[in-house]
């Protein structure tokens, strides 16, 4: 690796999970010429490597989204195995036609990675925010969503589906989070984790950034919420569905629009499978956000905030 690239993982506390995956997918790669990498983007380090070393499987495909898409089911039809990348909205509402057409459609093997969802650009602008994108990509058939949390679960999760001939969505946040699991923890078949389970009447379900938000929430309640980090959304975990019967209310939180979001999805299951449980969902108001001023004052400005959901709960 170059100098660079180690100097700048060595100033990040925590392992940045675009660069876990990035980095899995390279080492792969290098023992097997049938795997491609595309993306628009030059601005991840672990890229360096990757196009340095591998530029015949490594395709830049400049900003063109849409293209690169079609590429990859052109390629995925010559049965490579092409890893698409690109930060959230662009990869998921500016090529939805192509996603619809060139992949689900044709049910390929292609795997798209979308970095910074949810408000992960904090300051970017609506341009930037991916408020809406479990909602838009959970709706094409073929498709397994999964959101890491961590660094581990990042690196699971991409061994998994490198394995698997399948159109993946992997959503990955911008920041460096810190590492919640072990590598004996991290159930990847079941689609989700308890990381508190006491049988309390209450629980927590979120995914990716805001797993370590309900952690955190968890503890300053004194661990009487049970928290569920749901990293796989669709196909919805069957075994969860009779998990959450136990429960008197059932949480969720999300930095997604409360159409059609993760909240959402945990409803639509529930009563499509007659379970009756209450479901309060905290999510982002039906708008676009044009503010500055950072995640954590997003999230105290329009209810994501650690106090309002504890205030909700201690007087449950």
């Amino acid at each position: 690796m170059s100098k660079n690239y180690l100097d700048f993982k060595r100033s990040s506390k925590f392992p940045f999970m675009r660069d876990v995956v990035i980095d899995k997918i390279y080492d792969k790669a290098k023992k097997n010429k049938d795997i491609f990498f595309s993306t628009p983007d030059m601005g991840a380090p672990a890229l360096d490597e990757f196009r340095k070393n591998l530029p015949k499987q490594f395709v830049h495909c400049g900003i063109s989204e849409q293209q690169m898409i079609s590429f990859a089911g052109g390629l995925a039809l010559m049965k490579k195995k092409i890893f698409c990348y690109a930060m959230a909205p662009f990869i998921n509402s500016r090529c939805y036609e192509q996603i619809k057409c060139s992949i689900s459609a044709m049910d390929l093997n292609v795997n798209l990675i979308a970095v910074g969802v949810g408000i992960g650009y904090a300051d970017a602008g609506p341009t930037h925010y991916s408020t809406e994108d479990i909602c838009i990509m959970k709706v094409f058939p073929n498709i397994t969503i999964y959101t890491p949390s961590d660094d581990i679960s990042s690196n699971i999760i991409t061994e998994k589906i490198i394995k698997k001939d399948h159109f993946n969505y992997l959503r990955l946040d911008r920041d460096a989070l810190p590492t919640i699991y072990k590598k004996t923890n991290f159930n990847f078949e079941k689609g989700y984790n308890f990381l508190n389970k006491k049988k309390n009447k209450i629980c927590i379900i979120t995914c990716g950034y805001l797993t370590h938000k309900a952690l955190r929430i968890c503890k300053d309640l004194h661990h009487k919420v049970d928290v569920i980090d749901l990293f796989r959304i669709k196909p919805f975990p069957k075994s969860l569905v009779s998990q959450l019967k136990n429960y008197k209310e059932i949480i969720s939180i999300e930095e997604q629009l409360a159409a059609g979001g993760f909240g959402a999805s945990i409803q639509e299951e529930l009563s499509n499978n007659n379970v009756k449980n209450k479901v309060k969902k905290f999510c982002l108001d039906d708008k676009y956000y044009f503010e500055n001023g950072g995640r954590d004052y997003l999230h105290n400005k329009y209810g994501l905030s650690s106090e309002k959901i504890i205030r909700y709960i201690k007087n449950k």
